[in-house]
């Protein structure tokens, strides 16, 4: 367990639903926010706010300074070998879709592949599907063994002379499989193809080193990991984003504008146009420094604890299957009950003040992969006890009662 109580930090764990204290369990899809982050955001809009980098008033280069710092905390925490590669975006999904738009269609040719995997999140499929339409590339995926985690023999087939980019989400946001994108990197550098990462599940959970990683991009989104909605990072090398053209164009991504023609600015302005979410940026840094505070490894450590205790519980629960990995398993468990729809029974845990997730997960090729329609998702975080974890076996007896 972590050394202090964290939970007191989280004032929307104070409330009660249908009567009942809440009880959280839907952080993969977005995550609570402490006062610090909440409190971040308020005081930049109260006593600094202004436009950055254009005003030389207090105001605007008071609100520049707080941006640029902002940035700086971020790549310190995801180790990143160059601030100029650290771009904010509006999170993990506008990442993707800005390389596969000034990437992919610029770089990836007629006859090359893309390799994916069928675990990925739509965000990190339906791109590639249109750059290899426009550009006529090939789609490959690396297929899963029936435990859910990645066939990596057929990774080395896969990945060949032909590949262009390989992406890849770093932990299942349904199965919870940590993927060895390490291991996926170097064969991806081995024949010369670029590799994306998508980090959603991941920079929130577990210590992160890019420069360890090694990865060309890596994506995530700052609302899962106690930040604002609206703010996310793509990490990309700085050689290659010089050569990528423009995501996105107007202000502040110019150097230059004629009539007929225009100059881009240096990295990373030239893949951020446009007025930027200041206030949500701002909050990121405060989310990271919370992070900082208690420590990655001890959030890891206790996502671990977490997740075992609801594997084992549930997998002792009478007509409930449990899908994925039972190691090297992230902070998600997804499952399903015999006889009871997923969203009757997110429904029905609601009553209870359980929140859940139930559906697709935005991941229908891995719901055609396990041959159902949706699955329930508990997921965790640190502020998430053992006590809930019997709270959603207790919510279940009472859901089989009900509607079994």
């Amino acid at each position: 367990m972590l050394e202090r109580d964290v939970r007191r930090d989280f004032p929307i764990l104070n409330i009660k639903v249908n009567g009942k204290p809440l009880v959280y369990l839907d952080s993969a899809a977005s995550s609570q926010k402490p006062n610090d982050v909440l409190q971040s955001y308020c005081r930049f809009c109260e006593s600094r706010y202004a436009n950055v980098h254009r005003g030389i008033h207090t105001l605007g280069e008071a609100a520049t300074g707080d941006y640029e710092a902002a940035r700086r905390t971020v790549a310190e925490f995801i180790n990143a070998p160059e601030l100029e590669g650290v771009i904010f975006t509006r999170g993990t999904t506008e990442s993707i879709n800005l390389v596969a738009r000034s990437f992919g269609h610029k770089f990836i040719k007629h006859g090359q592949s893309i390799v994916l995997t069928p675990m990925e999140h739509h965000a990190n499929l339906v791109p590639w599907q249109l750059v290899a339409k426009a550009v006529g590339a090939e789609l490959r995926f690396i297929p899963l063994k029936e435990d859910g985690t990645l066939d990596i023999s057929e990774a080395r087939k896969l990945i060949d002379h032909t590949t262009a980019l390989v992406s890849v989400t770093h932990v299942s946001n349904v199965l919870g499989t940590i993927n060895p994108v390490g291991e996926l990197v170097q064969l991806a550098h081995k024949v010369g193809a670029k590799i994306l990462v998508d980090g959603a599940q991941s920079v929130p959970h577990m210590p992160v080193s890019l420069r360890e990683l090694n990865p060309d991009f890596y994506a995530f989104s700052g609302h899962k990991m106690l930040g604002p909605t609206g703010i996310g990072v793509l990490y990309g090398r700085p050689e290659i984003l010089a050569d990528m053209d423009p995501f996105l164009t107007g202000g502040e991504m110019i150097r230059e504008v004629y009539l007929d023609h225009a100059t881009w600015n240096e990295l990373p302005y030239k893949f951020e146009a446009g007025t930027p979410a200041i206030a949500e940026a701002i909050g990121l840094a405060e989310a990271v420094r919370y992070l900082t505070s208690i420590g990655m490894e001890r959030i890891a450590q206790l996502d671990h604890l977490l997740t075992s205790q609801a594997l084992n519980k549930l997998s002792r629960e009478p007509d409930t299957k449990v899908y994925g990995p039972r190691t090297q398993h992230g902070a998600v468990v997804s499952f399903n009950v015999k006889g009871i729809h997923p969203h009757d029974l997110a429904g029905l845990l609601d009553r209870e003040g359980i929140a859940i997730r139930a559906g697709h997960h935005c991941c229908q090729p891995l719901m055609r992969w396990l041959d159902v329609q949706a699955t329930a998702r508990a997921s965790f975080y640190l502020y998430n006890v053992p006590e809930d974890v019997d709270a959603l076996i207790e919510g279940l007896k009472v859901a089989r009662k009900v509607l079994a």
